[in-house]
């Protein structure tokens, strides 16, 4: 009866220890949003860590699976998911009216068809379980510095090396925008539309996603069960609804989905809306003919997990994640990130594969002392934990990218954001720096077993720089990636096995 210890503890009221058990027992359809080009690792992560099946989407960025629910706090350890909600009902082939009014009718009355009951327990358990977090968080870090530096605001920054993606997390920040395309430009009353800048990939066809929130005020009723927190009285539950829309074949905006939708499921819940202060929030997915309908199980994008001190252009920690497991790094392995800007890639190397040693640089100081800054806050992240870890097998340096100061063979792995020239340096610089930087990282990787996973989106200065330099490096696999908006590739290298003293300078 672990779970319903555990969900006495977390305050769900007086039958707390039957509920959470009962909780517990459910089954979840989860579906999490992933670093568009990393939805297979994000599915073979799902499989290994919690044993389920993932489907990946036709939506890009975005995989579901089912777990018990009594596995939600192993679904919150994933490394690879940015956003989680747990899935009401999912229909793969919706009709849309073709009048636009008999289209929003349609949705309006399909709040009253949904499955809620079982969804809005899962968010109960999972909304026990962040308070039973966050409470011993607060325990943890009552010390001065513990609550110094943190950053969580709307700009993501990061190395001076690094060109990566600087979204802003459209979950925490909703802001007004001019739509698009069939998009409306005026917000009905209560509407606000968000436009995050990963959904304008630049090589879309598709008119990118367009969000918007939809809100309507009321008292509670008495829908029992139903979002209430079992203490016996009725709870004014806040909620926001969030559409987003993808496709040029509905009559209808995204503003004007979610205005009609959230107002049925108002007053079907009888529940008080509001934007920012908000208890539930309902998703309205629409993907062409694609409809999914969810319930947020995160308010803050876990891939925020491990990054306190930002610059311009700090790489997400799930993209991070992707890019090292595609290297699939070995116990003892040695793995440098070259132009490692704010740390991202070592730190996450370092907190999911402690057994390899990791070694961060980059040619600028300001950058180098973020990235020193991000492993001291990640230090005293893990002294607050009940671990006996002492430290972490990652190191810092500033050093010429050109020129490391590693030996000739010594690196089994190579795992760099490479500057775009776009914030940072030029793409002119680009076509003497990839060169060099890969020549260089050729000499001290292991012949024969050397690997490196490179993230750029300057694709035509890197692959005349790659065939310029095949007699070291042979390209296996490519991973497409929409970074900040941007249509970026991550090159995975394999090391020849000619020695490094036979190369030929570049120039």
């Amino acid at each position: 009866m672990a779970e319903a210890e555990a969900a006495g503890d977390a305050g769900l009221g007086p039958a707390a220890a039957q509920e959470g058990a009962e909780l517990a027992e459910l089954a979840a359809v989860i579906g999490a949003t992933v670093p568009t080009g990393f939805e297979q690792t994000a599915a073979e992560e799902v499989r290994e860590k919690l044993g389920s099946a993932s489907r990946i989407s036709k939506d890009r960025g975005k995989i579901y699976f089912e777990v018990p629910a009594r596995s939600l706090p192993q679904v919150h350890r994933l490394r690879s998911v940015d956003n989680l909600f747990v899935v009401v009902q999912e229909f793969k082939d919706y009709q849309f009216k073709e009048n636009k009014e008999d289209a929003l009718k349609d949705l309006e009355d399909l709040v009253k068809k949904l499955p809620w009951t079982d969804p809005l327990k899962v968010w109960e358990l999972n909304n026990s379980l962040k308070k039973k977090k966050t409470k011993r968080k607060k325990h943890n870090l009552q010390g001065p510095a513990s609550r110094g530096k943190l950053s969580d605001g709307g700009e993501e920054g990061g190395a001076e090396q690094n060109n990566t993606n600087d979204q802003e997390d459209c979950a925490q920040t909703p802001v007004a925008v001019e739509a698009t395309g069939g998009q409306d430009t005026e917000h009905p009353q209560g509407v606000t539309s968000r436009n995050g800048v990963e959904e304008e990939e630049e090589e879309d066809n598709e008119q990118p996603d367009v969000r918007a929130e939809a809100q309507a005020s009321a008292e509670s009723g008495s829908k029992a069960g139903e979002g209430q927190t079992g203490q016996g009285e009725a709870k004014v539950l806040r909620f926001r609804v969030t559409c987003s829309r993808a496709g040029d074949k509905h009559s209808f905006t995204s503003n004007e989905a979610a205005r009609d939708f959230g107002g049925a499921v108002q007053e079907h819940f009888q529940w008080k809306a509001d934007m920012t202060n908000f208890d539930v929030e309902v998703l309205l997915n629409i993907h062409s003919s694609e409809v999914v309908v969810g319930i947020a199980l995160t308010e803050e994008s876990l891939h925020r997990r491990n990054i306190t001190h930002f610059g311009p252009t700090t790489l997400r920690s799930t993209l991070a994640y992707g890019m090292l497991r595609l290297c699939d790094p070995q116990p003892t392995d040695i793995i440098v990130d070259p132009m490692c800007g704010t740390g991202a890639i070592p730190i996450e190397g370092a907190a999911e594969w402690p057994c390899c040693y990791h070694i961060a640089g980059d040619n600028n100081p300001q950058a180098v002392k973020r990235a020193a800054n991000n492993i001291s806050s990640l230090l005293r992240k893990n002294e607050s934990k009940d671990s006996a870890a002492l430290g972490a097998p990652l190191d810092v340096i500033q050093w010429d990218i050109c020129r490391l100061p590693l030996r000739t063979g010594s690196v089994d792995v190579v795992v760099t954001d490479m500057p775009f020239g776009k914030r940072i340096g030029s793409k002119k610089k680009n076509w003497d720096l990839y060169p060099a930087c890969l020549m260089e990282m050729g000499r001290i990787c292991t012949p024969g077993t050397g690997r490196a996973v490179l993230l750029t989106q300057d694709k035509k200065c890197f692959a005349k720089a790659l065939s310029r330099v095949g007699h070291i490096w042979r390209r296996a696999q490519t991973v497409w990636v929409n970074v900040g908006g941007l249509h970026a590739a991550v090159y995975l290298l394999r090391r020849t096995a000619e020695p490094a003293q036979d190369t030929r300078p570049f120039w």
